[in-house]
């Protein structure tokens, strides 16, 4: 059974950098794409960063140069590395797991019906 505990939300000023961590059980990364996704209020999810079990990754343009996914296989940990922020980047931040042996084509990779598994979230805030 998959289950995916975020941690490292927090409130920064813009600028600044958070490190959110995702503590992953069940999970097989060599099988599985591993992603971060956000909401704000009022607003759809969206993806923000996927790596899958090769270490490749993809951001969303909002983000790139700015985030850095990465997966920590003897840890079982996901982690976003989030520096600049903006107050644009205030929203739940959410980790999420593909089912195992899924093929998602580039366009796929930060769509949210292609995750099945989901944590509780995390609140970040950026303030101006």
């Amino acid at each position: 059974q998959v289950q995916l505990v975020e941690s490292g939300g927090g409130s920064v000023q813009a600028g600044g950098s958070l490190r959110l961590s995702c503590a992953a059980s069940g999970v097989t990364y060599r099988y599985m794409y591993m992603a971060w996704f956000r909401q704000a209020p009022g607003k759809e999810r969206e993806g923000v960063a996927t790596i899958n079990g090769y270490g490749n990754t993809a951001y969303a343009e909002s983000v790139k140069g700015r985030f850095t996914i990465s997966q920590d296989n003897a840890r079982n940990t996901l982690y976003l590395q989030m520096n600049f922020l903006k107050p644009e980047d205030s929203a739940v931040y959410y980790c999420a797991a593909s089912r195992p042996g899924l093929v998602l084509s580039v366009k796929e990779y930060l769509l949210p019906n292609f995750y099945d598994y989901w944590g509780q979230g995390t609140q970040v805030t950026v303030s101006s």
